[in-house]
């Protein structure tokens, strides 16, 4: 059984100090969400730990106490992964902001969970490194939840997500011990299934990534077309064509519409869409690629380009998809953000059938997406203070995702399921298949403290065999048990 908040705190602040732990009930609410806000609980009590210890000896508390526990990060997610418990406590990693080391030797560096994403990349680059994944939120987006989530980012078509930059974890385990994981360990891919666990097989603590060598080249070219499905089709073009760049994203005028009103990125006037491909590594390839993407997208209709080489050019070619997400801010009250992905074969598709969707509902949609690999973030629109509005928006999302399950794809590419989309988890996998991931959860959180509630919609006991469970347990019928 939980204790009471007065003894909880009193142990957590025995190990933290008055200066680690948060009470206060107005405090308490700025972590109630993350970065989707439509779903809100405000913690128990909210813990800022600075070492791996602390981390550790603040989980053995939970674990001996019973009490539920959730890790977050910048509290930048966009899938309600690290909403906290009313009855737990909140790991709040923001403290552990240390760089440990930068081995240029080896080509790594290892850094505590609450360094920001960007910071890895600033204190590399002097040495002519860089890390590789790069989220939209990368300036202020921790690594802690970025290996949460394996999050991703614009650069991931060429160079994958993080769990293909990630070579070590020191992580504290829900019963409290501190462990390694190591990509070279032999047997089972430990470290793999921690990546992208969303929280519910430990705590990150320390995090060893892969560096790599800043390209020689960097050219980076807009194009405007008039349509989406003109930029759908110079995307399948250039990848037809063998063409691999580090980057190819897609906005819609109402996305480009709202860019505009936040950061002025001055985008070609009159454009249905604008794609961004961005070519990288040595000078006489990125040259010879250029040539081909140019033509391919003046052949399918682009009206205008406009091409960047120097950094800050770059940089302001870029400026209006970095601040895609947030500056719908500027053109709706409130929004959901979704995180599908189809083949790109089937985007002409998908994008018809939101377009269908947003019409039948009377819910704006404006679409930001990773056109080369087909990671789609639609953004629908609603204004939070009409009666049903929210709800209509939450169709729309749903409905978004069952057309990218209908057409082969996934409920989510980068952002995780979280609680947002736990429910749409059976749309892609059995009875079985849900209760055999589990077993994998059970084996690291048996007695289910560690981020309960996320990922799984219809949760199993731990230690009951697979296949037993039909309906509820009879232990948790009786109260004797509780289930996920």
């Amino acid at each position: 059984m939980t204790p009471a908040p007065a003894e909880l705190s009193g142990r957590l602040m025995s190990i933290l100090g008055p200066d680690g732990v948060i009470t206060d009930p107005v405090r308490l609410r700025t972590y109630e969400c993350d970065g989707l806000t439509y779903h809100r609980a405000t913690p128990a009590v909210v813990v800022l730990p600075e070492t791996a210890e602390q981390v550790a000896a603040v989980v053995k508390v939970c674990d001996e106490t019973g009490t539920p526990f959730v890790a977050r990060g910048s509290g930048t997610g966009l899938s309600g992964g690290a909403l906290p418990r009313a009855d737990g406590v909140l790991i709040v990693t923001s403290r552990m902001r240390r760089i440990i080391k930068i081995d240029i030797a080896d080509r790594l560096a290892v850094v505590e969970p609450g360094v920001t994403n960007l910071a890895i990349s600033e204190a590399a680059r002097p040495y002519g490194y860089y890390y590789a994944p790069d989220p939209s939120s990368q300036q202020v987006c921790s690594i802690g939840g970025n290996v949460a989530e394996n999050s991703g980012g614009a650069h991931c078509l060429k160079y994958g997500f993080t769990v293909n930059h990630v070579l070590a974890i020191e992580l504290v385990t829900p019963d409290g011990d501190i462990v390694e994981l190591d990509a070279m360990d032999p047997g089972y891919d430990l470290l793999g299934a921690f990546i992208g666990s969303e929280g519910t097989l430990g705590i990150a603590t320390k995090i060893t990534v892969r560096l790599l060598r800043v390209p020689e080249t960097v050219t980076t070219l807009l194009a405007a077309f008039t349509t989406v499905e003109a930029g759908g089709r110079a995307v399948s073009s250039i990848i037809g064509a063998g063409i691999v760049p580090a980057a190819i994203e897609m906005m819609d005028a109402l996305a480009i519409e709202a860019a505009e009103a936040a950061v002025r990125c001055d985008y070609p006037a009159g454009a249905g869409a604008v794609l961004i491909v961005e070519l990288d590594g040595p000078a006489p390839e990125v040259a010879h690629q250029f040539a081909q993407v140019e033509a391919i997208c003046r052949d399918t209709g682009a009206f205008e380009l406009r091409v960047a080489d120097e950094p800050a050019e770059r940089a302001a070619i870029w400026r209006g998809r970095r601040s895609a997400f947030a500056a719908v801010g500027r053109i709706s009250p409130a929004y959901l953000v979704q995180d599908g992905v189809v083949p790109r074969t089937a985007l002409p598709e998908v994008l018809a059938g939101i377009e269908r969707l947003s019409a039948r509902y009377g819910i704006r949609v404006a679409n930001v997406f990773h056109a080369g690999d087909g990671n789609l973030h639609p953004l629908v629109l609603f204004d939070d203070a009409e009666e049903g509005a929210g709800e209509r928006a939450e169709l729309v999302s749903g409905e978004i995702l069952d057309l990218c399950i209908e057409k082969g794809g996934s409920i989510t590419g980068e952002h995780g399921v979280g609680v947002d989309k736990s429910r749409y988890m059976p749309k892609m996998f059995s009875a079985d298949d849900l209760d055999t991931m589990q077993l994998v959860r059970c084996a690291f959180d048996p007695k289910n403290l560690s981020n309960p509630g996320k990922i799984f919609p219809t949760p199993r006991l731990c230690g009951e065999a697979p296949g037993v469970r039909k309906g509820v347990h009879p232990l948790v019928a009786s109260g004797e048990a509780e289930l996920f």
